[in-house]
Formats: C-alpha cells, sequence, structure tokens
C-alpha cells in the first residue's frame, strides 16, 4: 500500500513495497522547464547603433540630473534610507515660504450710509444735511406724514418700497438675527462729515462759550457712542473727539441710538488723543478724566473752559491719556457695583458740570 508524507527537509517522499522513493519538487522560480536562452539571445538588448561605452537614457526622457547647488527640478534623495514620494504627494500645492508675506484677509463688506429712523431721519432734515433719497414703507401714518412733508419742502427724493425691502436694507445693523429697527423709513446720505478739532474751538468762539468738548478714548460700542453723542448734545457740549483706532465710527447704529443728535453734533476723528488735549491745554483748556480712584465730581471745579475723558468699557482711559489729563473726577456710588456704564457714567459727569454752571 502506498502513501505520501512530508519529511523535515520539505521534499515529498513516496514509499512503495516498503522502499522510499524521493521525488524532486518543481521550483517555479528556478525557470526550469523553460527553455534557455543562449549567449546570442542575451545580448540582443545590447545589439543596437549606441557607440560602445555610452549609457542608455534614462527613463522619463533625456533630460538629465542637475546637480544639487542648483535650481534642480527632478532632486535626489539626498538620504537613501527617505522614503519617495507617492504620487498623491505631487498632486499637493506647494507649502508656502516661512518669511513669505501672509494671504491678504478678505475685504470687509462696506456698508451703505444710511440713516434709520423716524426721529434721525427728521432731524437730519430739518438739519439741512445732504441726502440723496429717502425710502418709505407704503404704509403712511401721522408722524411719517409730517417727515414726507419736511422733505417734500427740501425737494428731497422719495420713493415707496416695500417693509421687506427696508428690513433686508436695515438686516446688517441689527442683532442676533434681527433687522435693524427703521420705523418705516430710511434716508440714504453720502457719508460721514467729521469735522477737525479746531472747527469744534471755533464753534465755542462764535457762540460766545467757553469750550465743553467730550474726548471719548476707545469706545468701541455704538450703542454707547449714540447715547453719549445725544446726552453731550442735551448738556450743551461744543464737540466729541473720537480716534481713528480702537474705537467705533458714526455709522447708522450710532445716528439711531442718538436719535438725530448727531446731526446736530460737531464730531472730530483724531488720530492721537494725547496731542488733541496738549492742543486743548494750549486754548486754556482743563482736561478731566473719569476714574474711580479720582475726586468725586461735585467737589471738583467744572466749570470754565472744561474737557472730558471718558474711558473704555472695562479697561478705562489708557495710561498716555490719564498722565495727561489735569486731574480725575469720580462718581460716588452706594450700590454693590463697582463702576457704571460708559454712557451712563458720561451723562452724570456733564450733567454736573451744567448744575455747577447754573
Amino acid at each position: 500500500m502506498a502513501y505520501r508524507r512530508n519529511d523535515e527537509s520539505g521534499r515529498v517522499v513516496g514509499f512503495k513495497d516498503g522502499q522510499p522513493v524521493y521525488k524532486k519538487p518543481v521550483r517555479r522560480d528556478s525557470g526550469e522547464g523553460r527553455p534557455r536562452r543562449d549567449a546570442a539571445q542575451k545580448n540582443l538588448r545590447r545589439t543596437d547603433a549606441r557607440p560602445e561605452g555610452e549609457r542608455a537614457p534614462r527613463r522619463g526622457g533625456d533630460k538629465p540630473y542637475r546637480r544639487e547647488n542648483e535650481n534642480e527640478d527632478y532632486p535626489r534623495r539626498r538620504n537613501e534610507s527617505e522614503a519617495p514620494r507617492r504620487s498623491f504627494e505631487r498632486r499637493r500645492e506647494p507649502a508656502p515660504a516661512v518669511n513669505a508675506a501672509p494671504a491678504p484677509e478678505t475685504a470687509e463688506v462696506e456698508l451703505p450710509n444710511i440713516i434709520m429712523g423716524r426721529n434721525p431721519v427728521k432731524e437730519a432734515i430739518k438739519s439741512g444735511r445732504s441726502i440723496d433719497r429717502i425710502l418709505v414703507t407704503k404704509e403712511h401714518d401721522g408722524s411719517l406724514n409730517e417727515i414726507l412733508d419736511l422733505a417734500r419742502d427740501a425737494k428731497l427724493v422719495i420713493r415707496d418700497v416695500d417693509r421687506a425691502k427696508l428690513d433686508e436694507i436695515c438686516m446688517p445693523f441689527g442683532h442676533n438675527g434681527r433687522t435693524g429697527n427703521h420705523q418705516g423709513i430710511i434716508a440714504y446720505i453720502p457719508g460721514v462729515e467729521y469735522c477737525e478739532l479746531s472747527d469744534i474751538l471755533d464753534y465755542a468762539r462764535e457762540k460766545g462759550e467757553d469750550p465743553f468738548i467730550v474726548l471719548l478714548d476707545g469706545i468701541e460700542d455704538p450703542h454707547n457712542l449714540g447715547s453719549i453723542i445725544r446726552s453731550a448734545e442735551c448738556a450743551g457740549a461744543h464737540g466729541v473727539v473720537i480716534t481713528k483706532r480702537r474705537s467705533a465710527s458714526v455709522t447708522a447704529a450710532v445716528v439711531k441710538t442718538s436719535a438725530g443728535a448727531t446731526e446736530h453734533m460737531h464730531i472730530a476723528k483724531v488720530v492721537n488723543l494725547a496731542g488733541a488735549i496738549d492742543r486743548m491745554k494750549d486754548e486754556g483748556i482743563w482736561i478731566a478724566g473719569a476714574d474711580m480712584d479720582g475726586e468725586p465730581m461735585y467737589k471738583a471745579n467744572l466749570k470754565g473752559p472744561f474737557a472730558l475723558v471718558i474711558g473704555a468699557e472695562g479697561a478705562g482711559i489708557s495710561r498716555l491719556v490719564k498722565d495727561k489729563c489735569d486731574f480725575c473726577v469720580s462718581i460716588p456710588l452706594k450700590g454693590s457695583m463697582e463702576s457704571l456704564n460708559a454712557a451712563v457714567a458720561a451723562a452724570v459727569i456733564m450733567f454736573e458740570k451744567v448744575r455747577q454752571e447754573g
């Protein structure tokens, strides 16, 4: 009886009549069973027209490798252990250089210059400000008809639109996903008309009054800015000074919050607030800063030429501007809170000056 098994050497061994029979395994990688090529066939690839000793062209074309110190298009690997790049890595965009200039930031969307709300539009018409056109909802009521009569007397362009159109225009000026409170009317204006510090001083001289100016050091909330402008106009201030940096500009939200007071207030925009303070000191104006560590406002003398500095929300007046102030004033507080809102504090101190002036 014949059977087979594998011995330790891995060879196939057969047994017949009790005697082992060795069979040589077939090796596929040895090329056994294939016809051998003679020497002439082996040298077939070398029997071409190239002169003896010349190298065959490399794969990928006849473009030779460049030296490493040149701008090489096909650099060689310096380290043999470095893995070659994969095909998908070649399609990647090159990484930016370390010292490369940063990519330009996306330009901010420029908002339209508009005045929204019934009182702001009414005050803009009464002050004679330049207005391009007025958009009003088709549903008119008593107060809107009064504003439209003033606009027709001033020969302004008036267009009736749907309320949805006004909501779309005022959407950038709202918050929490709601549109700005336009109250059914908006007015397009050429732009914010800022003045110079000298214009504020000249305006005080024309009225024959001591200069009363409010300086804002880093007020970034447009609602606080609008509220301060409104309080300054009611307190009889001759102008408000803001900075070009770290400060809110006069936008539609500021005009709306001020209830149209921006149309009656001189607003100057300066680069350096400390330089503006030096200019006012040359004019004989006393500078007071609103600070919690200052003298109580009812004990300080706020009469005469006076300028009040209001600091940013939370941070307060900057150190450089505070050093420029002649003195600091504070508001006595009796509650648990440590400070007031910037707009509220400005209004309290401004009307303390009005009280002292009698």
